[in-house]
């Protein structure tokens, strides 16, 4: 069995820790910083760190890869299409990846960065800044029509998965939703739980598609409620649930 463990850095990022320990091997995904994985290896004498998974380039997901690198002998794997430090493995859409016995599906999932990559193993899913718990991410370089199509390619996954997204936004994307669909009851229980949850600093992830097909906006472009709400605030028809998207992340982009 792996089991996952979460090392908060910087403000309000996870890097996350798969470990096996049959093998005494570990893997992390998108160490934006190499102090918090080196303090765990220092605290648990034995284990190897054998693999890194980056999802995309931003410096709060890459920022420690080179001084792992330097550390031990990890894999690195990430987006072919990206700029990615001390990368061994190139992926493309659709590739492969063996990590900790563990057989891993390549998604492109572009729109936060145009080649955005996530790792899908029967149900779990770790997606970087793509999807987020209640959100997705800020589209730095994609177009709305990408990110639209990314979330539909990752909502289309079992309702099951576990998604490891990696920011503490849930809160705050709670809030949006709230706005967005001030009818919804699970929106409106999920809001006080995670509300709960900071107050009492407990981490919020992962979650699971199947909460945020019911709670996330970004996920509901084809919900009549939404629609509407978007239709609101453009002042025009959003007939085309791309567009219906492209509307709720310009509004939350000023939320």
């Amino acid at each position: 069995m792996i089991q996952i463990t979460a090392l908060p850095a910087f403000t309000d990022n996870y890097i996350w820790l798969l470990q096996d320990h049959a093998s005494k091997r570990c893997a992390v995904v998108d160490p934006g910083d190499a102090g918090p994985v080196q303090a765990w290896l220092t605290a648990n004498p034995g284990w190897v760190l054998s693999d890194i998974l980056i999802t995309h380039h931003h410096h709060d997901h890459v920022g420690g890869v080179e001084q792992l690198k330097k550390a031990t002998d990890a894999t690195v794997y990430g987006p072919a299409s990206e700029r990615i430090p001390a990368r061994d493995v190139a992926l493309h859409d659709n590739d492969k990846v063996q990590v900790l016995g563990l057989d891993f599906d390549v998604y492109a999932v572009p729109g936060h960065t145009l080649g955005h990559i996530a790792y899908y193993h029967h149900g779990l899913l770790f997606c970087g800044d793509t999807l987020f718990a209640a959100g997705c991410g800020r589209l730095f370089e994609g177009t709305p029509e990408q990110m639209h199509a990314s979330l539909s390619r990752l909502a289309a996954l079992p309702e099951d998965t576990l998604v490891y997204c990696t920011h503490e936004y849930t809160l705050s994307n709670l809030k949006f939703a709230a706005a967005v669909e001030p009818g919804n009851p699970d929106t409106a229980e999920r809001l006080a739980e995670v509300t709960r949850k900071r107050q009492a600093g407990i981490m919020t992830l992962p979650t699971t598609l199947a909460l945020e097909k019911l709670t996330n906006p970004f996920l509901r472009t084809g919900e009549t409620s939404v629609k509407q709400k978007a239709d609101e605030r453009t002042g025009t028809d959003n007939r085309a649930p791309s567009a219906v998207f492209a509307a709720l992340r310009a509004w939350k982009d000023t939320f």
